[in-house]
């Protein structure tokens, strides 16, 4: 834990500024008045906030022009806030659990024991989603850490849900096959778990995304 962690939790408190991030984080880029009108505030008191966001480091700011214009006349650059790449965590006390996981996944690693991992993973996923099985997935997802979002459609059009971030981001970097192949063994041990086909959770990384897609609502 250290200063910007309790910052960012600090400015996080006001419940306006918490659902301006909640927006931003659901909706990518945005601006100052797209985000007044989202939340039904003025954009001067949205301005204000936005801005107390970035500089705890929850948002990242860019100045772009949106009007598709270039040359005199065209405008200023927009100020748009997206949430920011880096991680904060609060524990008290201090806990390093992702030191704890990085360590673990070596071992995994250094063992050939994917296939032990990913069957644990599996039937931890069972045990989750037969917990839930009269919850909304996508409630349950974003409990777990996901961000399915609304209308997230696959490019392809065939209506598969893509999930906007991966819980299990700075392990899934640094230990790539070993942490998405936990990641869908979860997935689809949650979709088992609540009577529902497990195969519809499927790998299709892309960047800045998880990297495991969830197909078409199809029960059992």
């Amino acid at each position: 834990m250290d200063d910007s962690s309790i910052d960012a939790a600090r400015t996080l408190a006001d419940p306006v500024r918490r659902r301006l991030y909640e927006y931003v984080a659901q909706s990518g880029e945005v601006g100052r008045a797209q985000a007044a009108e989202a939340l039904g505030i003025q954009r001067t008191l949205a301005a204000h906030h936005l801005d107390r966001l970035a500089d705890a480091g929850l948002l990242e700011v860019s100045l772009r022009k949106v009007s598709g214009r270039e040359g005199p006349g065209s405008g200023r650059p927009a100020k748009l806030y997206r949430r920011s790449a880096g991680e904060l965590s609060l524990h008290l006390p201090p806990r390093d659990y992702e030191l704890a996981a990085h360590v673990l996944a070596e071992a995994v690693e250094r063992h050939g024991a994917e296939e032990s991992l990913h069957a644990a993973a599996r039937e931890e996923g069972r045990r989750i989603g037969a917990g839930h099985r009269g919850e909304p997935l996508d409630e349950l997802l974003r409990a777990r850490g996901y961000e399915p979002g609304e209308g997230v459609e696959d490019d392809a059009g065939d209506g598969a849900v893509r999930l906007r971030n991966c819980p299990f981001h700075t392990l899934a970097r640094a230990f790539p096959p070993l942490a998405c192949g936990l990641n869908l063994e979860l997935l689809r041990g949650m979709l088992e778990g609540r009577g529902e086909d497990g195969e519809r959770a499927r790998m299709d990384a892309r960047p800045d995304r998880c990297c495991v897609v969830i197909s078409k609502n199809n029960e059992r």
